[in-house]
């Protein structure tokens, strides 16, 4: 971050990033123990190491955007508003659940904040997000439909028949490129020959910016003016957050495609570690500052584990609910 850029962070708002960060990391931390006491079940991606995205976008992101997803998405439905004891129960299969038990890990949804997956099939999001952002258009509304995806979601048909008709139709859609290296257990540059994902979105004659996706304010700053050039009729753009997972693509991953010693060099310039570190410098927080809120994360998540607990699970007669439109109530 600039000299000039640091100049005008206040104690607050990098104290609300953090906090931001570290729910996310103690929620995934306690996720990753619960799938292993047998309390989780099913697939679990986890979120560690890629908290700065979801905590810098959508501190950009207003009410009214709507936000489109991955199975990674524990980190973006909690940054977006989902209350952590509806993930939780959600997680645990239970009604109390924000897509009531039904959807799991991968499939969160939250209509009241605008949160439309959680989507398990890999670029599945992408073509969602530009339906979105054609409904916004037509209707004359100034919202944007933010779509988060990871690389390996490049090398599939929607997303160059998302970003050509979003390009086409100068829909208000931004991409959001996770792009931590590794599909599954394939390395970028094993899978494309073309790494550099923004020349991919150019080629659709679109704006696109790679961003140090472990620095919270660089991804904020690149947020906020991509959505803002959407939002005055710039048309669509990409953002290729250049990031890394800390933890295994999924609980299933015995990660044999990587090294111990490049996941510890990422992890010493995490996003946590790194925001935690510039605000001290700057004389912005205290340990005691650090200490605090992290224990007020760890009190939230304990509290979800307790609600996901203690919630019923969904009535056999209430089975073939939801499955039809009509049979909501």
């Amino acid at each position: 971050m600039s000299t000039a850029a640091e100049a005008s962070v206040s104690r607050e708002h990098g104290l609300e990033l953090l906090r931001a960060m570290l729910r996310i990391r103690s929620f995934e931390d306690r996720c990753y123990r619960l799938y292993g006491e047998m309390k989780i079940r099913g697939f679990l991606h986890l979120y560690n190491g890629e908290e700065a995205v979801a905590a810098g976008a959508m501190q950009v992101l207003e009410p009214a955007d709507a936000i489109v997803s991955t199975y990674r998405e524990h980190g973006h439905a909690i940054a977006r508003g989902i209350s952590m004891n509806k993930v939780m129960a959600e997680l645990y299969g239970k009604q109390t659940g924000c897509s009531r038990g039904r959807g799991g890990s991968m499939h969160l949804f939250d209509a009241s904040k605008r949160f439309y997956g959680g989507n398990a099939i890999v670029a599945g999001g992408l073509p969602v997000a530009v339906g979105l952002a054609l409904a916004e258009k037509l209707q004359h509304r100034r919202a944007v439909a933010a779509c988060f995806f990871g690389e390996g979601a490049v090398a599939e048909g929607e997303f160059h028949e998302s970003l050509n008709l979003a390009s086409l139709w100068r829909l208000p859609v931004l991409f959001l490129c996770e792009n931590n290296l590794y599909a599954m257990g394939t390395a970028l540059d094993r899978a494309q020959a073309e790494t550099d994902i923004t020349t991919k979105a150019r080629a659709y004659r679109m704006e696109a910016t790679a961003v140090d996706g472990m620095d919270v304010f660089a991804v904020e700053a690149a947020v906020r003016g991509a959505v803002e050039k959407i939002r005055n009729g710039g048309g669509p753009a990409l953002l290729e957050m250049r990031t890394y997972r800390f933890r295994a693509h999924s609980m299933f991953d015995p990660q044999l495609y990587r090294d111990k010693a490049e996941i510890e060099a990422w992890q010493k310039k995490g996003p946590i570690i790194t925001l935690t570190s510039r605000l001290k410098s700057l004389g912005l927080m205290t340990e005691e500052d650090y200490q605090r809120l992290e224990r007020e994360a760890r009190a939230e998540v304990d509290a979800a584990v307790e609600f996901a607990e203690s919630s019923p699970w969904e009535p056999t007669s209430d089975l073939e609910r939801f499955v039809y439109a009509e049979s909501v109530a």
